[in-house]
């Protein structure tokens, strides 16, 4: 009896002396992180909402940090290669990928065969901010509101084209949730990128779309196309005569593309926490909420684990979506 609780004992202390190792490991690694360049992946091409976003937070990060934070481009499979290579890059908090919907909400959904698992392979650090959804319509809708949309929408016998910014993308499935909610026959028509889509809109080849305002600010304050309803809460103080759609009686149509930080899963939670101080800091700065204001994001920075919550929501309500309508991308 006394040999069992001797290797009891000695199997006890041998887990709590590795515990013990672990944690001193993690605290020198916390201590000195960051001790050479991080790099920031952002799997878009330069130039749009995303990019924009990483490299304004960039900019305050390397400051912060005290090491340079280099924005890297990886676009192409609908995030997944650049997802694909953050999940394999080492766990050490050296490599980041600014991550949407599409990422870590839709992708498991639109594809049976994925080559990373946003839930067990990505960690999320934060939410940085969110792109709400706008409907907008061109010169081939001859309505000046939501509710007309509806209602002309319902009286055509073949429904409305839409365009979108791509399959599978947030634009694309705001607009799928409002063909849902309100009962519209709607056709997709998918492009590459929102601003050919809203060059289309504008021209009066597609009648209509979702859009964020980040990309769609210069088509609607210039007239090209008309903002009817957005897809959020509480109206946006850039367009503040634009009803919601829960004031036009459609309170589930909110939709957002909504962009956060993820590092590799198994990142030392130290080195989690030291990032996410950094990045909440810098999205909190008065110059970069307000440039970030001014494009037409909504700054938010919340901690690992809110952000971790909102993705199980998200998940739950976006996947039923796409399994419903059937949409896949194989």
């Amino acid at each position: 009896m006394r040999s069992v609780k001797h290797h009891v004992l000695a199997g006890l202390l041998a887990l709590s002396l590795l515990a013990c190792a672990s944690a001193s490991a993690q605290q020198p690694a916390a201590a000195n992180y960051p001790s050479k360049p991080v790099r920031w992946i952002v799997p878009y091409a330069a130039g749009g909402g995303s990019d924009f976003l990483a490299r304004s937070i960039g900019q305050g990060l390397t400051g912060r940090l005290g090491q340079p934070v280099v924005i890297e481009n990886k676009p192409g499979g609908n995030t997944a290669i650049a997802a694909s290579e953050t999940a394999r890059a080492p766990a050490d908090g050296y490599t980041m990928l600014s991550a949407d919907n599409g990422t870590l909400v839709f992708n498991p959904a639109l594809y049976k065969k994925l080559s990373y698992d946003p839930a067990k392979d990505l960690a999320p650090v934060t939410l940085m901010g969110r792109f709400p959804m706008i409907l907008v319509v061109g010169p081939a809708m001859k309505v000046s509101s939501a509710k007309e949309f509806l209602t002309e929408a319902k009286a055509r016998k073949d429904g409305l084209d839409y365009a979108s910014a791509g399959a599978g993308s947030p634009h694309h499935l705001a607009m799928e949730l409002l063909k849902v909610e309100a009962g519209l026959t709607l056709t997709h028509v998918p492009y590459r990128g929102a601003s050919p889509a809203l060059a289309d809109v504008a021209g009066g080849q597609v009648p209509a779309m979702m859009v964020d305002l980040a990309a769609g600010a210069g088509f609607i304050n210039g007239g090209k196309v008309k903002a009817l309803a957005v897809a959020n809460p509480t109206r946006l103080p850039q367009l503040p005569d634009v009803p919601t759609f829960a004031e036009i009686g459609l309170k589930n149509v909110e939709a957002a593309a909504q962009v956060g930080v993820v590092v590799p899963a198994g990142t030392p939670k130290p080195v989690m926490d030291a990032l996410n101080k950094q990045v909440v800091d810098t999205i909190n700065d008065p110059a970069t909420r307000q440039r970030l204001v001014e494009f037409g994001i909504e700054p938010v920075g919340n901690s690992p684990a809110q952000y971790a919550d909102m993705l199980t929501t998200e998940r739950a309500r976006w996947q039923k979506l796409i399994s419903d309508l059937g949409i896949t991308l194989d």
